[in-house]
């Protein structure tokens, strides 16, 4: 397994989501001339940080509207989960599934003892028995691998300081006073930078851990071919029918294992998953060489 230095990533971002909103308290302080706003958002950012670590599994759960489903709903699903969670000697996460037709996976949740693993409809659909597991595998590794919780509360930062420039964007262009030294330009500048921000959060976190899933995950299936043919399917899958760029959907598109969304030009910029041939490269590279 990959080490990630995600305790030392996760208070990074707890940082640099206190720092933002110590931020916007002062800007807005100097726009009303009180400084009340600076203790506010610092009271607010204590409790988004608290509310993202208990409720980040929550928060990613239900922007895809996934269930939880029982072994006799998803048969395939627990006996594959469970044989390879047995496997690594590690806790079962609990099992949703989302209503999508997009085909796509990701696991969430602050820790092994607390975590999900989730599917739609449309990679059941898509996959076969064999290519699931490859694509259970690599989500079981981001588990265990400790990267749920980096990932689920990056997710939760980048809704969070995305709400927050929205609201911002109203009361700095609606209650600055240029009177008393507000600044309606650094109020916009703000609104418009701080998602882009959450973006290169995102973004910054994503790429190496799936490169090591995908590797971890063929180890522990004993077939990386399986999970190769996966993503060749996901590539073509996610094309045809990607999930609609809604805001929540794109807070948490990357803990998915393939980009769900269409797109080129600065979306490619911001991709929050290495290209897909380079995956399925280095996966088929894996093949017939010892993985253990």
């Amino acid at each position: 397994m990959h080490n990630h230095f995600n305790g030392a990533k996760t208070a990074l971002l707890f940082g640099a989501l206190m720092g933002i909103f110590l931020v916007f308290g002062a800007v807005i302080a100097g726009a009303t001339g009180s400084s009340m706003f600076i203790w506010l958002f610092a009271l607010f950012g204590v409790g988004s940080i608290a509310y993202s670590y208990w409720n980040s599994d929550k928060i990613a759960i239900r922007s895809m509207r996934a269930v939880e489903v029982s072994e006799q709903q998803a048969p395939a699903m627990y006996r594959i989960v469970r044989e390879l969670s047995s496997r690594a000697g590690k806790p079962m996460p609990r099992l949703y599934v989302s209503p999508t037709n997009a085909p796509n996976a990701f696991a969430t949740g602050r820790n092994p003892e607390n975590s999900a693993v989730c599917c739609t409809q449309g990679i059941l659909r898509l996959l076969d028995e064999r290519e699931l597991r490859g694509v259970l595998g690599h989500e079981l590794m981001h588990v265990y691998n400790r990267d749920i919780l980096t990932g689920s509360i990056a997710a939760a930062v980048a809704g969070v300081i995305t709400s927050v420039a929205q609201i911002f964007a109203f009361t700095g262009m609606l209650g600055g006073n240029r009177n008393q030294g507000g600044n309606p330009i650094a109020a916009l500048l703000l609104a418009i930078l701080a998602p882009l921000a959450a973006g290169l959060i995102q973004t910054a976190i994503g790429r190496t851990r799936e490169f090591d899933a995908d590797e971890d995950g063929a180890v522990l299936t004993d077939d990386p071919l399986a999970l190769a043919s996966a993503l060749r399917k996901l590539e073509s899958g996610t094309q045809r029918a990607p999930l609609p760029q809604d805001q929540k959907l794109v807070n948490t598109s990357h803990l998915m294992i393939a980009n769900p969304f269409k797109g080129g030009g600065m979306s490619k910029l911001f991709a929050t998953h290495p290209p897909m041939n380079e995956r399925i490269a280095r996966l088929e590279g894996m093949a017939g060489r010892p993985l253990r």
